[in-house]
């Protein structure tokens, strides 16, 4: 933002009603000036203001709006959308969960079939009730399902919203994961600009700082652990395959966020080094 004025104007202020904090928020956003000049007094001069501590307090009350503004837009951006989707898809799973296992406790003491889990909640949430407590059971099952539903449907969406935001990073670590590290990172302009020793690491925060304390050794993965490629390979190989798999991830979020261009070779030259990775366990 700046406190400019365009090239035939007398200020940024010009042509601004002083009330008017939404007009001012957009010319602070988008003036420009080629070089500073007493602002104050111009903005005195011209009526905009009664005196210099008054143009202050305009000025303040109009760069606020445009910062207030600007985070608007940044909140609406698709990263934030799809952060926000996948963190309340994790919430849902969560808190489904939890309550299933309540509901299990309970209607283990009234029916001798009830089940565990989500799926147990569901077989629950279709009985027909015959007493006050059972239609208790019974509507508490039905809460569970439609969490759970709701579960499905989040990740329905973000299934479909992480391969058109970052093509690249959803095709390597599949969706999910995608979408989690850039909610890890708080974004996906972070997450680009991360060295991929940090991208490793993402989700194993608490690990590394309990290392840093001299408190445990320093973790060799974070929530990437969970793609085959790192879960899958042999204990002894894990920390190579983790920093192969993070390197490639860095550079896939660094082309997503700069070009959004899809590049079949960093996915190729992936699993040209997983397998070579993998082979040193068959040749031990």
């Amino acid at each position: 933002m700046n406190d400019g004025t365009a090239p035939t104007g007398t200020g940024w202020f010009e042509d601004i009603a002083p009330d008017d904090a939404e007009s001012a928020s957009e010319a602070i956003a988008d003036g420009e000036a080629d070089e500073p000049r007493d602002w104050p007094a111009l903005a005195v001069e011209s009526g905009y203001a009664d005196s210099e501590d008054e143009y202050y307090d305009q000025l303040r009350e109009a760069t606020l709006t445009a910062t207030r503004e600007a985070v608007r837009e940044r909140e609406r951006a698709d990263d934030k959308q799809l952060v926000h989707a996948v963190r309340a898809m994790d919430d849902a799973e969560r808190t489904a969960n939890e309550l299933a296992e309540r509901l299990a406790e309970w209607a283990g003491t009234l029916y001798d079939d009830a089940g565990v889990g989500i799926e147990g909640a569901r077989d629950l949430a279709d009985k027909d009730p015959q007493t006050p407590v059972e239609e208790r059971v019974v509507s508490y099952a039905r809460r569970v399902a439609d969490l759970a539903d709701e579960r499905d449907d989040l990740r329905a969406f973000v299934e479909s919203r992480a391969p058109a935001l970052a093509p690249n990073l959803a095709e390597m670590a599949g969706p999910v994961l995608a979408a989690r590290l850039i909610a890890l990172a708080g974004g996906l302009e972070r997450l680009a600009k991360m060295p991929s020793g940090t991208v490793q690491v993402l989700g194993a925060e608490d690990a590394l700082f309990a290392h840093l304390e001299g408190r445990g050794s320093s973790p060799k993965h974070g929530i990437i652990y969970v793609h085959e490629y790192v879960r899958g390979t042999h204990p002894e190989h894990r920390g190579s395959a983790a920093r192969a798999f993070a390197g490639k991830l860095a550079i896939a979020a660094r082309i997503d966020h700069y070009s959004g261009e899809f590049k079949s070779e960093i996915h190729e030259e992936l699993a040209e080094r997983m397998e070579t990775i993998r082979a040193r366990e068959v040749a031990e």
